[in-house]
């Protein structure tokens, strides 16, 4: 498996270093990929996409081939201690700084810069999973950059912890793990990544085969490094932490993500089954469209034709 008309860069961004590929002509298209993933999630796509855009496939920061900053961990000990604070109406400690490297600010800003970089300073963005989340903060922090969005199978992340229910908790077991606080998660997962690659990954709908033997291999590899392990821990610890308190403030102030938003998820997965997205993103968002497609939560592996095809409808219309 290859991205043969792809060119590999990397870009400085301050404090990580993003790598990634780039492929194609015409307006600048980002491709974000998920957890526990890279960006060979977009094999099935790319080649096709390139075809009508500047195509630009990143490893979030802490994943695959980009750098993985080493958090702080002081302040880790206060997280509960928050969490059960604001759960009870009292007044949170001061906000876990240890986990704002993997704030989905930081992380969106990387992807700025990244596109900067490469000479856009407007663009579309495609993301899922965890770099649907990322890409939810780019559209609220940069509303000049991002002219257009599409989210896969999520709802966003204040909806899905504060209506988190025994069927979300017991399928997203993995939220409630990996922030616990260091080493736990991190002591566990180097003992045996794969079986937590392939537990996370294969028990969802349609089980591993529908990956590419190339693809879950690269998965795999990525996965095994400690380093790697500690910033997904920290990525899901900024979620629930630093990530949280943003949002709760968009909503305060009413700040929305202005540009057009099209959702997509799995009618097969967990945010069909434990949420209604639209209405979700429609609380946080000004211009949402979308709808399920039949498949289940790895939507670039699992639907890429139908994928390729809103896409297409959806991003075109911007580009025309």
């Amino acid at each position: 498996m290859s991205f043969a008309n792809f060119t590999r860069f990397e870009v400085d961004t301050g404090d990580a270093r993003i790598a990634g590929l780039q492929g194609g002509s015409g307006p600048g298209l980002l491709l974000l990929h998920g957890h526990p993933q890279t960006h060979m999630i977009w094999h099935r796509l790319a080649e096709r996409l390139a075809e009508h855009f500047t195509v630009i496939l990143t490893d979030l920061r802490g994943y695959g081939a980009s750098s993985k900053p080493r958090a702080q961990t002081a302040a880790n000990p206060r997280d509960q201690g928050a969490l059960l604070s604001a759960h009870k109406g009292g007044e949170a400690p001061p906000p876990a700084v240890a986990h704002d490297l993997y704030s989905k600010r930081a992380m969106a800003a990387d992807q700025v810069a990244v596109m900067q970089h490469l000479g856009f300073d407007k663009f579309l963005v495609c993301a899922h999973d965890r770099g649907a989340r990322v890409a939810h903060r780019m559209a609220l922090d940069y509303p000049d950059q991002v002219e257009r969005l599409m989210l896969l199978d999520i709802a966003p992340t204040l909806e899905m912890y504060e209506n988190t229910d025994r069927a979300f908790a017991t399928a997203y077991f993995h939220w409630f793990f990996l922030i616990q606080p260091e080493p736990l998660p991190e002591t566990l997962l180097a003992a045996a990544p794969e079986v937590y690659l392939e537990r996370v990954m294969g028990n969802r709908h349609g089980g591993l085969e529908k990956f590419a033997p190339e693809a879950l291999a690269a998965y795999k590899q990525a996965f095994a490094d400690p380093a790697t392990i500690h910033a997904i821990c920290e990525d899901y610890r900024a979620s629930a932490t630093i990530d949280l308190e943003r949002d709760r403030d968009d909503v305060e102030r009413g700040h929305k993500v202005a540009c057009p938003l099209r959702i997509l998820w799995g009618e097969y997965g967990v945010i069909e089954q434990c949420f209604e997205p639209l209405e979700a993103w429609r609380r946080v968002a000004r211009d949402v469209s979308g709808r399920a497609l039949a498949c289940g939560h790895y939507i670039p592996e699992e639907a890429p034709d139908a994928l390729y095809d809103e896409i297409l409808s959806f991003f075109e219309a911007q580009a025309n």
